[in-house]
């Protein structure tokens, strides 16, 4: 086992599968003391499968069934780690899920659910943690604390079919900007990632096409991804209010929404104005440059 997260515990969500079981077994070859979080029903689920390879490993790890889409039961996750290991130096909000479909058949449902796991169950999980922090700060403890959000390029950059899960993405991109800036006077940092991975979550699709399954189960395996996670939570690591893109061997920083094009006028706009001046400028959005996917290649 390695040392470069020794001591810490960290609470990792949706950590039964995919991403989250990555993150989970990496931190604890680090050497952390992990919660592995991710529903269950009667002590049993994919998180107590994690528990026991880590374990196995010689490793500390405990599981946790609570939701993080509620605010009493994302609570219980910060208390399962401080009640099982003493304390709380790191969170990983990993849990998710799709509900893809076209913004004009798209039902509440499907937009409720994607927004209570993904914007919600950031936020409870941020908010209970950083509560804990502040406490130990009131205290006299600095809590050298780290956070690591998940959004996407779907939030990022937009994406057709996914308006639900895109708005809650781009939301946490920002949450993670505005809360490093809360919390950095407690000794807490605030990242993000935007991964992009093979997955039960991104492979497959209803229609067909989806380029993710063709793709080298390599060149985009689960396990590039959680190196910087590990890194971000290392007390070595200074980065804060950050949002990195990653996928295969690959990592982009990305600096948010910037102006393009910019005009001023010397007297109040008027409509007439206002088209003059914006005459020339793009008319649609151009999602840019976006990593990882392939771009189409230009018209002829």
């Amino acid at each position: 086992m390695s040392s470069s997260l020794a001591g810490r515990v960290i609470v990792v969500t949706g950590s039964g599968r995919g991403l989250g079981r990555e993150h989970a077994l990496l931190l604890a070859r680090e050497g952390a003391s992990v919660v592995v979080n991710d529903l269950d029903e009667d002590g049993k689920g994919p998180a107590h499968d994690v528990v026991d390879e880590i374990k196995a490993l010689g490793g500390q790890a405990v599981a946790d069934g609570n939701s993080v889409t509620t605010w009493d039961s994302a609570a219980q996750i910060v208390q399962t780690a401080i009640s099982t290991f003493g304390r709380l130096d790191g969170v990983v909000c990993n849990a998710g899920f799709l509900r893809d479909r076209m913004l004009v058949n798209m039902s509440e449902a499907e937009w409720d659910d994607i927004i209570k796991v993904h914007q919600y169950g950031t936020f409870y999980l941020l908010r209970h943690a950083a509560e804990y922090w502040r406490g130990r700060h009131k205290a006299g403890e600095k809590a050298d604390a780290s956070v690591v959000t998940t959004t996407a390029i779907s939030g990022l950059h937009g994406n057709v079919g996914q308006v639900n899960y895109g708005a809650a993405k781009a939301a946490i991109a920002l949450m993670t900007i505005s809360a490093s800036r809360e919390l950095e006077r407690y000794g807490v940092r605030v990242n993000a990632i935007s991964p992009l991975a093979k997955t039960r979550l991104t492979t497959g699709s209803l229609n067909g096409g989806n380029p993710m399954d063709s793709a080298p189960d390599d060149a985009l395996a689960p396990s590039h991804v959680s190196p910087l996670v590990a890194w971000l939570l290392s007390p070595e690591c200074t980065s804060n209010a950050q949002v990195y893109g990653v996928f295969g061997r690959q990592i982009h920083r990305y600096t948010g929404w910037t102006p393009a094009e910019s005009a001023s006028a010397d007297e109040n706009w008027t409509v007439e104005s206002v088209a003059a001046a914006l005459r020339g400028w793009p008319d649609q959005h151009d999602p840019g440059f976006i990593p990882g996917i392939p771009q189409p290649a230009p018209a002829s």
